[in-house]
């Protein structure tokens, strides 16, 4: 039997059509499939994070096998790494991301705010706290707390600050055995660090109180989550404060010397943020990724796997917003994901809270 070849071509164009609908997750709009199509024909995905390698490799493994046509390039830098280098390869009109995800939410809003991202409604939105949505622009995808870290071998439980007023208290009550030996992030390097602090200031009225006891007990800071998990699980410092906590408790599983313990009088929440690249060359990949990282699948992955917290309240397990919620309740802040962030990028501002920081923490 003779077929014509349009009887052919429509064969093969329902075939594809019905292939590409197989691949949009139940839910979603009929038309996404065409976002699904329009990713394959693409290829390929670029994306500029300030998320460890090791943390995104489980969810890039996932997204690969469900959409495996789209091949991810992730380059992972420091979150002033990130932004300098979208801003000069934008500005220069050459190939840069199609997508960008940071845990300096500071610089992802001023990038969005500036004109850089692309509106989009996420059939995923509705599952993310309202909070962490940013005119269909900025979403944020975790939800990471800042805790205090300590040398379990060297710190006695009755030692361990379960508030802001404890850690004070303890550098001056014992301020012989925790001088210079108390350490936070060098917020002039390091974008987490500096956005914790100032909201430090936002939310404790005691603030700069704090700041000069700090001070006073000889305050060591560090650029990297990682230099301060290495010194306090050595003992040369024996506590951190305001440290990421979804890489210390990474580490504390392994390391028998790492303690980790949450805030109750009020925890700070950092949300990684995510937004495509309003000039996108691979646009509906990035797209397809930004839904599959606020997906219920996605962010199971995040909470199991890269152990960066989810967001969705929906997801269970350790690393989770719920969990965090059920443990902390109304101490949670978590930090809005909105123009608020960009009080301190203001230079004069910047600049007078660095100066004002820096005469608090000097050792008197």
């Amino acid at each position: 039997m003779k077929f014509s070849n349009t009887l052919i071509a429509a064969a093969v164009l329902t075939l594809a059509a019905g292939a590409a609908s197989a691949q949009a997750p139940a839910g979603y709009p009929a038309d996404y499939a065409k976002i699904v199509d329009g990713a394959k024909k693409e290829g390929k995905l670029v994306i500029y994070s300030a998320t460890d390698s090791k943390a995104a490799e489980p969810l890039i493994k996932d997204f690969s096998a469900l959409y495996p046509g789209v091949k991810v390039e992730y380059n992972d830098m420091n979150s002033t790494e990130v932004y300098n280098r979208f801003i000069s390869e934008a500005a220069a009109g050459g190939a840069t991301a199609d997508l960008m995800w940071s845990s300096a939410m500071d610089l992802q809003v001023k990038l969005v705010s500036d004109g850089y991202g692309l509106a989009y409604k996420s059939p995923e939105g509705a599952a993310v706290p309202a909070w962490a949505n940013w005119k269909d622009t900025a979403y944020g995808t975790t939800f990471e707390p800042a805790v205090f870290v300590y040398n379990k071998r060297l710190v006695p439980a009755d030692e361990v600050p379960s508030t802001h007023a404890d850690l004070a208290k303890l550098m001056t009550t014992k301020a012989e055995k925790y001088q210079g030996k108390i350490t936070t992030y060098d917020i002039e390097k390091a974008g987490v660090g500096f956005t914790f602090i100032t909201n430090d200031l936002a939310i404790n009225p005691q603030f700069w109180d704090f700041a000069k006891t700090l001070g006073q007990a000889g305050l060591r800071v560090q650029s990297s989550t990682g230099t301060m998990l290495e010194r306090i699980s050595s003992g040369e410092n024996l506590i951190g404060y305001n440290m990421l906590g979804s890489y210390a408790l990474v580490r504390a599983k392994k390391d028998p010397s790492i303690g980790v313990a949450f805030p109750k009088d009020y925890t700070l929440v950092l949300s990684r943020v995510m937004f495509i690249n309003k000039s996108a060359k691979n646009v509906n990949a990035a797209k397809l990724w930004l839904d599959y990282v606020l997906s219920k699948r996605g962010q199971t992955v995040i909470a199991n796997e890269s152990q960066l917290f989810a967001i969705r309240s929906d997801v269970t397990g350790e690393t989770t917003s719920a969990e965090l919620t059920k443990q902390l309740g109304t101490a949670l802040k978590p930090l809005t994901v909105g123009p608020q962030l960009l009080q301190y990028l203001d230079q004069t501002k910047r600049l007078a809270f660095l100066k004002q920081w820096k005469e608090a923490t000097a050792k008197k």
